[in-house]
């Protein structure tokens, strides 16, 4: 995928409004700082920015990252935002009272990696909120990753994110409207985590 591409086109390609699953849960992360996984054209940012929280948005498009800085100015928000690939972003250690990752697909290896780094990042009570596709949205292709090694499994995640104490954690099907790119019936996982 080459979101440099996708995100130049005109308006956001996954809508201006955050994610529900994120809009659901959000009064649950602690006032503080919140870093946003993949973020995008900004739009879990800056609803958690308007919710009082001092937002980090990290992606690997630059385009996508100005359109963020664009909906934060529209809405009379600030954001950070950091252009990096999470293959060389370094989660900074016990700053976090939030991570944020929403439909943030990488290859096992990787997310891995991301995922001890969300781990160490958190700081004692923070916590983590995370939704993604799982691999059975490949028969609803209502938006996602083209390959189930990019999806996550409640196991997977389960085995991952261990040291971590679960307060939900499920594999559903529900409609995910955001956007013209994840439109539809969709299968996902869903999880809220806390640091010990």
């Amino acid at each position: 995928m080459d979101w440099d591409t996708r995100y130049a086109e005109p308006g956001y390609a996954y809508g201006e409004t955050a994610n529900d699953f994120l809009v659901e849960h959000a009064d649950l992360i602690p006032t503080g700082n919140v870093l946003c996984l993949a973020e995008g054209q900004g739009r879990n940012a800056v609803f958690l920015a308007k919710q009082g929280y001092t937002v980090t948005a990290v992606d690997s498009s630059a385009i996508g990252l100005e359109k963020a800085r664009t909906l934060a100015a529209k809405h009379g928000v600030e954001i950070e935002t950091i252009h990096a690939d999470l293959a060389n972003f370094v989660i900074e250690p016990g700053r976090w009272q939030g991570i944020v990752s929403v439909f943030c697909h990488l290859p096992p290896a990787l997310r891995r990696q991301v995922h001890a780094g969300v781990t160490q990042g958190l700081l004692k009570g923070g916590v983590l909120i995370l939704e993604a596709y799982t691999p059975a949205q490949l028969e609803f292709a209502t938006g996602g990753p083209p390959s189930a090694e990019l999806c996550m499994t409640l196991d997977a995640l389960r085995d991952e994110l261990s040291q971590l104490d679960w307060q939900h954690g499920l594999e559903t099907e529900r409609e995910v409207i955001e956007g013209k790119y994840h439109f539809g019936q969709a299968a996902v996982v869903q999880v809220i985590a806390y640091k010990r």
